[in-house]
């Protein structure tokens, strides 16, 4: 048996991968080139002035207007991705000249999602008047101007937790008070909602590959993390080739396609802390074009709940009891919860994650690619919590 080299994939391997596992196009895009780099040097801390060099280049090849940049600085948050917050002085289109308080983001040597800047700067812009998110202004999709594939959003205000409350690690275990878990829970019900519903065939979403209502939706994404898995992992985990043939074999049909947040939890939505009220959704890197269930599945998995104060009830993003979710979510939405769907992308999630910790994160860290190796080396010991709740899950049967 020939053995594989993954920290130096050999260009007949990375072809042999790709046909191996077909998904969307821009999604191979950017596992491809993932992978084409990966033997390339590990990531050294850059200096502002080489992102803001950047910055000016990109913006500079869309204005023929004079800017300014000035005070750039680091901003933290945003576990694989790197951020520089900055304000830009410009003569903004159809409102003159002004100061804009603006965010870099942009991709690493390699991080936990290797993903497409292109749609989400994409689905962001889409979904502008629909549900709270940043305006975008810019996008760097193959790194021409920036050392890295980037994004310019616009700053958005608020706090993604109280001031006095604590959290793990990228908002997990989040536990709102109860007099503001009442104000934000119907806001994300009433988001997730409006997402589901909204009809993205009205918007330029050219970086996203319509699936036909069936199971290739639910083929197209499974094959996206049984490459990631092919990709990534060091070790041989006999629970991993068990859950994807019982995902390729139980995909379930979708019949309404909508857009798909794929991380769409606390943590990832800013709030201001006067009035409770959720200012933007963030983190739209995982986003698709596919069936609802995805989003329901993620928001009520044990990764992202956290017990009430009576220890009894499970609190589905820090915020409400699954059941009570549920049923407000499809009087919001119009539309029914399928059980065996919820529960198939229930599997499903806990599938991809276990792929990002156990494979993805061992590997970035192991090959020194980001600035968060801390971070991803603890994420492993999450995949293995990650692996009894699918087993679980898989025992339940359809």
């Amino acid at each position: 048996m020939k053995i594989i080299d993954k920290d130096k994939p050999s260009p007949e391997w990375i072809a042999a991968t790709r046909k191996r596992f077909e998904t969307e196009r821009e999604v191979d895009r950017a596992l491809t080139r993932k992978m084409e780099k990966r033997a390339g040097p590990g990531y050294t801390k850059l200096p502002l002035e080489a992102l803001v060099t950047g910055v000016n280049s990109l913006i500079g090849s869309q204005l023929k207007e004079p800017f300014e940049i000035t005070d750039a600085h680091w901003l933290a948050g945003g576990a694989s991705k790197l951020q520089m917050g900055f304000n830009l002085s410009w003569n903004r289109p159809g409102v003159g000249q002004e100061k804009t308080r603006m965010v870099l983001r942009t991709d690493l040597a390699e991080s936990l999602h290797a993903t497409s800047r292109l749609r989400e700067f994409q689905l962001v812009k889409a979904l502008k008047g629909v549900i709270p998110v940043p305006p975008v202004f810019w996008v760097d999709n193959e790194g021409e101007h920036l050392p890295y594939p980037g994004l310019v959003y616009g700053f958005a205000t608020g706090v993604t937790k109280p001031t006095n409350v604590k959290s793990g690690v990228s908002g997990l275990g989040t536990h709102m008070p109860e007099d503001l878990r009442k104000k934000l829970a119907p806001q994300f019900v009433e988001h997730m909602a409006k997402l589901h519903t909204f009809d993205f065939r009205k918007a330029d979403l050219s970086a996203f590959d319509i699936p036909k209502v069936g199971t290739q939706n639910a083929e197209w994404a499974v094959n996206w993390w049984d490459r990631v898995w092919e990709e990534d992992s060091d070790e041989d985990v006999p629970m991993m080739s068990l859950a994807s043939s019982w995902l390729h074999k139980y995909a379930p049909s979708v019949e309404r396609l909508s857009i798909v947040h794929g991380d769409f939890r606390t943590g990832n939505y800013l709030f201001t802390e006067h009035d409770a009220r959720i200012t933007t959704w963030l983190d739209w890197e995982l986003g698709r074009i596919g069936d609802r269930h995805q989003d329901l599945a993620w928001s009520t998995s044990h990764a992202f709940s956290v017990p009430s104060e009576d220890g009894k009830t499970l609190l589905v993003s820090g915020l409400m009891g699954e059941s009570e979710f549920l049923e407000a979510y499809e009087k919001a939405s119009g539309l029914k919860v399928d059980r065996k769907s919820l529960h198939w992308y229930q599997v499903f999630n806990a599938y991809s994650m276990i792929g990002m910790t156990l494979a993805t994160s061992y590997r970035v860290a192991h090959n020194g690619k980001s600035h968060q190796d801390i971070l991803l080396a603890w994420l492993l010991g999450v995949g293995y919590m990650l692996l009894d709740e699918m087993r679980g899950l898989i025992e339940k049967g359809i």
